[in-house]
C-alpha cells in the first residue's frame, strides 16, 4: 500500500483584515517570542551532555521543527493572500464576510459568517467560502432557498439576513 496522497485542492486566496491581523500577531509570537525561547530551552538541555536520551533535547529540537514548519507556511500565506476589508458594492447578496442568517424546515435558525479558510472558527460561525455550504450560499439573496448536501442526507435552508460589517483592525 502506498502513502501517497494526492494534492489538495489549493484554498481561496481570500482572508478578512481581522484574519489577515490574526495570521500577523501569530508570525510574530513564533517568530519573535516562542522561538527564541525553545532555542534557549534546546541550547541548554544539549550542554547537558548525551542527547540521544535527553527528552529536553529531542522534544525541543522537535517543537523547533514544528515552530518553522509553521512560520514558513505563514509567511507564505501571507504573500499570497488578498484582504478583503471592504463591504460588496450590492450589499443584498451573499459575498465574502457576509454574516448570514439562515433558517432550516423546522425553524430553527443558524448565524455563519462566510470567510477564508485560515479563518475556520465552528464556535463563532465562521465557514470557509471553500465549503460546500459557503459555495451553496454565495450570490444568494434573501428568501432564497439553500439545498446542502451532507453525509445525512439534503438539508434546506432558507435565507432570513445578509450583513456586513466594517471591520477595524486597530
Amino acid at each position: 500500500m502506498s502513502r501517497y496522497r494526492p494534492p489538495s485542492k489549493p484554498s481561496s486566496k481570500y482572508i478578512t483584515a481581522a484574519g489577515e491581523k490574526r495570521l500577523r500577531e501569530e508570525l510574530h509570537h513564533l517568530w519573535k517570542i516562542e522561538r527564541p525561547q525553545v532555542t534557549q530551552a534546546v541550547s541548554e538541555a544539549a550542554a547537558l551532555g548525551d542527547r540521544s536520551e535527553n527528552a529536553e533535547y529531542i522534544y525541543g529540537k522537535k517543537r523547533l521543527r514544528e515552530i518553522d514548519r509553521r512560520v514558513g507556511y505563514l509567511s507564505r500565506r501571507l504573500d499570497d493572500i488578498t484582504v478583503v476589508a471592504t463591504p460588496p458594492d450590492n450589499s443584498d447578496k451573499i459575498y465574502f464576510g457576509a454574516y448570514v442568517t439562515l433558517e432550516d424546515d423546522t425553524g430553527n435558525t443558524f448565524k455563519y459568517r462566510i470567510v477564508g479558510a485560515d479563518e475556520i472558527d465552528p464556535k463563532l460561525g465562521y465557514i470557509s467560502v471553500d465549503a460546500p455550504m459557503g459555495r451553496a450560499l454565495l450570490g444568494k439573496e434573501i428568501d432564497a432557498e439553500v439545498n446542502i448536501e451532507s453525509p445525512t442526507g439534503c438539508k434546506r435552508y432558507y435565507v432570513i439576513g445578509i450583513e456586513y460589517l466594517i471591520e477595524t483592525t486597530k
